[in-house]
C-alpha cells in the first residue's frame, strides 16, 4: 500500500479526493482532503474531507447522517488526486440529490448513455406515474402474479437458447430477464444496493471456506 507521505499535496496541503459510489460507479462529489482528514477517513472508514470554506475538517454524515463507508482510495500516477470509493448511507449532495453533479452541460446524442442505475430510476418513475401505452405500466397494473409469470417465463427462454448453444440468442434472453427481474425488484422494493451486499456477503464466505479447505 502507498504511504501517505508519498501523496503530494498542494500548497495550501489539500488533495482533491473524487468520490464514487463503489457499487453504481457514479461520481458522487469532489471535495478535498488534508493530511489530517486523510488519516481520519483511513481510520474510521468514514470519508473526513477538509472545508476550503470554513477552513475546518468535517466528517461527512456527522450531522445528516448519510455516512459514506469507505471501500478503498487510489491514487492517481502523479500521486496528486485520488478517488474515494465508498458506500453511501444516503444523498451525497447537501441538496438531497444522490450525487452532487446533477446538471447535465452536455450529452453526445449519437452515444447511448446507459445503466443498470439508470434503468432502475426509469422503472421506478414508471411505477410511479403509470404512463399510458408503457409495457412496464401495464406489469406493475397487473401487479405481482403478472410479473412473476413474466420471470419465468423468461427463465425457460434463457434455458431453450443456451442448451440450443445460441450465444446471440441466449444474450437476448438473458436481457429480457433480467429486465422482468429488475420489475420485480421494484416492484417489491428491492434496490440494486441490496444485491450487492448480498453477493458481496456471499463472497467473503467463499473466501473464507477456501481458506479453511486449504489449511486442512
Amino acid at each position: 500500500m502507498l504511504e501517505i507521505e508519498k501523496l503530494k499535496f498542494d500548497e495550501k496541503g489539500l488533495i482533491p479526493a473524487i468520490v464514487v459510489d463503489a457499487i453504481s460507479k457514479k461520481v458522487l462529489t469532489l471535495a478535498y482532503m488534508n493530511k489530517e482528514s486523510l488519516k481520519i477517513t483511513m481510520e474510521k472508514n468514514l470519508t473526513c474531507f477538509y472545508s476550503r470554506s470554513r477552513n475546518e475538517l468535517w466528517l461527512k454524515g456527522e450531522t445528516s447522517g448519510n455516512y459514506q463507508h469507505v471501500v478503498s482510495i487510489t491514487a492517481d500516477c502523479d500521486y496528486d488526486a485520488l478517488v474515494v470509493e465508498v458506500e453511501k448511507d444516503g444523498p451525497a449532495c447537501h441538496l438531497g440529490k444522490d450525487s452532487c453533479f446533477h446538471n447535465p452541460v452536455h450529452a453526445n446524442p449519437e452515444l447511448k448513455d446507459f445503466s443498470l442505475e439508470g434503468l432502475m430510476d426509469l422503472l421506478k418513475g414508471r411505477k410511479e406515474t403509470l404512463p399510458e401505452g408503457s409495457y412496464t405500466t401495464y406489469l406493475f397494473q397487473k401487479g405481482i402474479d403478472k410479473i412473476l409469470k413474466k420471470v419465468g417465463e423468461e427463465n425457460t427462454e434463457v434455458i431453450i437458447a443456451a442448451k440450443a448453444d445460441d450465444k446471440k440468442e441466449t444474450v437476448y434472453e438473458i436481457a429480457d430477464l433480467c429486465y422482468h427481474v429488475m420489475v420485480l425488484m421494484t416492484e417489491m422494493g428491492i434496490s440494486l444496493e441490496d444485491i450487492h451486499r448480498e453477493l458481496a456477503s456471499r463472497h467473503v464466505i467463499d473466501h473464507k471456506v477456501k481458506q479453511e479447505k486449504m489449511t486442512k
